[in-house]
């Protein structure tokens, strides 16, 4: 049997040229360094320059119009647009498809982010109602998600997905309270005629998507045309990125589009042209989503850019003896302070606890209390929002310099509380992998499976019949059957996403239905030839088609037992933590990157087979 080459692909380099968690601490350390160069500067000697600088006036003129601001005003109010268009893009992508579609998984740290935007107000408020800044409570309710995620990356607690994924759901929700807080709270009187242009300009925003064409530059338009409106109406004009977000459409990969994507540049392997690269270039770009495209493409310059601009911008206070000393007897000072540290801490803890203890919701595997309270500590880290606030909420410059004090001690706080939580927590009961191993060995008995039954390497595969990659998988699997023979043995498993694939489940039954018939292997080709045909009519089809008795099939169909089966294997991945197909086991170890067949195969040689399996014989079906 020849060996493979080296692992030398595009894939595994790129792999290997990031550590997991590299662009969280970067994007961390830039604004930590734009904040420490606006502290340094502001404080020294010629301290006065920073002032100056951020207040210098630009002025733009266009025949009888005129636009003018401060320098700091086009950070705050148009710089800072792009970090909420993208904290929108978020928002949108994690309810529509992402983390808040499974509410069950849900519903912890939405509830979780809400008491966490209530007990740190309720706390600020406690503080600050004898000094007349009650107001100001908003200052204290956002967590700044780029400097949580930092964080997390620095401290480098062991297998920290699960609680990444966790904060940030959170981090969403805590976000869409930011920003109705800003919208309604901290407005400058509404203004109804702006008002009503911006809706009639949020109808066109959503009527972009239909355009067959330009759908970029009529996003550009139409979002600065919302800008201005919504300024003019008295709204912080930031919100029109949020709005515009909102807007933009976004769904899974379609199959179509990367068949199509896959015809493209099979064409131009075979003849390479410039119309064909052009071609394959738009195929790949519209076989995403604009949500997606747009999320990376300005994700990195708002967290490289954007980012420690703003900080660069806002974070000058004068730490002077004097300033100091005020903040030390501040109730104003002190309310943040508590509002950030206790209150998140406090109230995403208990929370959780109390939705756990209730059963209203359950946490994902390996993901514990303690571990929760370490990162309910570090969401006291609130900074950009933060400082965002304290410039609208609080118009005297003392009492700003009195908030961003509080603002910087809560943050290294909570970063310091949160970093000896993890520690001791992790100390105290070392986390351990969820998913790493199978959970549940091949069952000859039970399992669907091609190859031979003692064959020395084994490829599981948890997939979806809805799923584009499952299908495009089969020919991965095809090529690894014809490398190894009959030395190894390939098993399926379902993995029905259904919050995307809404017929997939049936497909599922279906193909157990088969199984039941002595024929899942053609039905599962049936299925996969057929992804956008998937409704009953057509799964009974194509029972008739494979000569399939159909009463029993119908009958079958719907039977508790093959439900039961489907559900099975569904439980087991739950166990193990697997939201994505095709997810792949390779010699009962959970296998990450590319599955194209060269890197499979390597992986089965890499392992050394010897899995042990089960040996008593069995029907295939």
């Amino acid at each position: 049997m020849s060996r493979a080459a080296p692992d030398t692909t595009i894939e595994a380099r790129t792999r290997r040229s990031k550590a997991p968690g590299a662009g969280d601490r970067i994007a961390a350390l830039l604004l930590l360094l734009g904040t420490l160069i606006a502290i340094t500067w502001a404080n020294l000697p010629f301290g006065a320059t920073y002032e100056e600088f951020w207040g210098l006036e630009l002025q733009i003129s266009l025949g009888g119009i005129e636009l003018q601001a401060t320098l700091h005003q086009v950070v705050n109010d148009a710089i800072m647009t792009f970090f909420f268009f993208v904290v929108g893009l978020e928002v949108k992508h994690e309810f529509t498809v992402g983390e808040l579609t499974d509410r069950s998984r849900a519903i912890v740290p939405v509830v979780a982010a809400i008491a966490g935007l209530i007990l740190p107000a309720l706390i600020f408020v406690a503080f600050a109602s004898s000094t007349g800044d009650a107001h100001a409570w908003g200052v204290v309710i956002s967590t700044d998600t780029a400097f949580l995620l930092g964080a997390l990356a620095l401290i480098g607690p062991k297998f920290p997905w699960r609680l990444r994924t966790f904060l940030l759901t959170l981090a969403v929700v805590d976000d869409i309270g930011a920003l109705l807080a800003i919208g309604v709270f901290y407005n400058s009187g509404i203004e109804p005629l702006p008002l009503a242009i911006a809706a009639v300009l949020m109808v066109a925003l959503a009527l972009v998507r239909y355009l067959r064409a330009g759908r970029g530059l009529a996003y550009a338009v139409l979002g600065t045309a919302l800008w201005i409106a919504v300024a003019q109406a008295g709204i912080h004009p930031t919100l029109a990125g949020v709005a515009v977000a909102l807007l933009i459409p976004v769904y899974p990969p379609r199959r179509v589009d990367v068949e199509r994507a896959a015809e493209l540049t099979q064409a131009f392997r075979e003849s390479p042209n410039p119309s064909y690269a052009a071609a394959v270039t738009r195929s790949l770009r519209d076989s995403l989503s604009i949500n997606d495209r747009l999320q990376a493409a300005w994700s990195p310059y708002v967290s490289y850019l954007v980012l420690p601009v703003f900080a660069l911008a806002n974070a000058g206070v004068h730490l002077t003896p004097e300033t100091l000393a005020a903040a030390v007897a501040s109730p104003l000072t002190w309310g943040v302070v508590a509002g950030l540290v206790v209150g998140k801490l406090v109230g995403i803890t208990g929370a959780t606890a109390i939705v756990r203890a209730m059963g209203l919701g359950r946490l994902a595997p390996g993901l514990g209390m303690p571990r929760i309270a370490g990162g309910a500590a570090l969401s006291g880290i609130g900074f950009t929002i933060s400082l965002f606030i304290v410039g609208i909420a609080l118009p005297d410059p003392e009492d700003q310099d009195l908030a961003r004090v509080g603002v910087l001690a809560a943050s290294v706080i909570a970063f310091l509380l949160g970093w000896g939580i993890l520690a001791v927590a992790d100390r105290m009961r070392p986390p351990m992998a969820v998913g790493l191993k199978l959970a549940r060995p091949f069952d000859a008995d039970r399992d669907h499976y091609r190859g031979r039954l003692d064959a020395p390497y084994e490829i599981v595969e948890y997939g979806d019949f809805e799923c584009p990659f499952c299908s495009r998988a089969t020919g991965s699997i095809d090529a690894v059957l014809a490398h190894f023979g009959d030395d190894v043995r390939w098993v399926w498993r379902h993995l029905p996403l259904e919050a995307v694939h809404p017929h997939a489940k049936e497909a599922a039954q279906a193909y157990e239905a088969a199984a039941l018939q002595g024929d899942f292997l053609d039905m599962a080709r049936t299925l996969f030839a057929n992804q956008d045909a998937l409704a009953t009519d057509d799964l009974f089809r194509y029972a008739e088609d494979l000569g399939l008795d159909l009463d029993r099939f119908g009958a079958d169909l719907r039977a508790p037992k093959v439900i039961r089966r489907v559900e099975d294997d569904q439980l087991d991945a739950e166990m193990m933590d697997l939201h994505s197909t095709p997810t792949f086991y390779v010699n009962g170890k959970r296998h990450k990157g590319p599955y194209d067949s060269a890197t499979l195969i390597r992986a089965l040689e890499a392992g050394g087979g010897a899995v042990e399996g089960a040996a008593r014989p069995a029907a295939r079906g």
